[in-house]
């Protein structure tokens, strides 16, 4: 079985994108083996090639996959439920609505498995409508708290609230946090986050009292020539999370 995520006893993991599987164990040692790498179902054209993949990833970071859709895709979620059920990663990204079959198929409770809601608007309210069909209809409004219940009867274990705009929706985020922390819940903020903004983000998070935070730094430490993750900005995120957690 996979390793335990390192984020379990450190409260804190990163999750940035791998551009390659050395552009994974390069961002691996910046932070310390505190991290998972997200590998998107949605870059090859079938399940075999990227589970062939995958497999190479897994091999040389210890497990710190984190299977991801690509930009939250509610069309990819299950390719990546088919995939996880084979490679057995730590991490796995689902739309809200697929959720009971990552966990289905994955057959333990090890792995995490995040459930995508997005902001409404409103304090305190999520969209859980984020499914391949139920995202094309008008929004799925319910509590935040009411959002974790149903995740947590679907074998999931942490919000990924996106698409968060980086701070364009705090006061929401904020709610989210606190929901997380009381109801003994993960948190995964996605979209947005940034070197400027990124310990501002984490702290939210942290003073609420979540347990276990996941950020997503995705686009904005990518380098655009390359299209590969800067391990110099993963050490500087990483360096972070030591100042805010300790």
């Amino acid at each position: 079985m996979q390793k335990t995520p390192n984020y379990y006893k450190d409260r804190v993991a990163l999750n940035v994108l791998a551009g390659s599987v050395q552009n994974a164990v390069d961002c691996y040692e910046a932070a310390s083996e505190h991290i998972i790498l997200g590998v998107l179902t949605k870059n090859y054209a079938n399940d075999q090639l990227a589970i062939e993949d995958m497999l190479k990833y897994q091999s040389q970071i210890d497990n710190a996959v984190s299977v991801g859709l690509g930009a939250g895709d509610p069309k990819q979620s299950q390719m990546v439920s088919r995939v996880s059920k084979v490679i057995q990663p730590q991490h796995v990204n689902q739309v809200f609505t697929g959720v009971g079959t990552s966990r289905a198929l994955l057959g333990q409770d090890d792995t995490v498995v995040n459930g995508l809601v997005s902001p409404t608007g409103t304090v305190g309210k999520v969209n859980i409508a984020t499914g391949a069909l139920s995202s094309q209809t008008p929004a799925g409004e319910v509590s935040i708290e009411t959002a974790i219940a149903l995740l947590k009867d679907m074998g999931g274990t942490s919000i990924k609230f996106f698409p968060m705009k980086g701070l364009a929706h705090e006061d929401e985020f904020r709610a989210v946090a606190k929901a997380c922390a009381e109801n003994n819940f993960s948190l995964e903020p996605t979209g947005g986050i940034d070197l400027d903004n990124f310990e501002e983000i984490l702290q939210i998070a942290l003073d609420a009292g979540v347990k276990h935070i996941i950020p997503h730094i995705y686009s904005s430490i990518i380098d655009k020539d390359t299209g590969m993750t800067r391990p110099e900005d993963v050490r500087q995120l990483f360096e972070s999370v030591k100042k805010l957690v300790g």
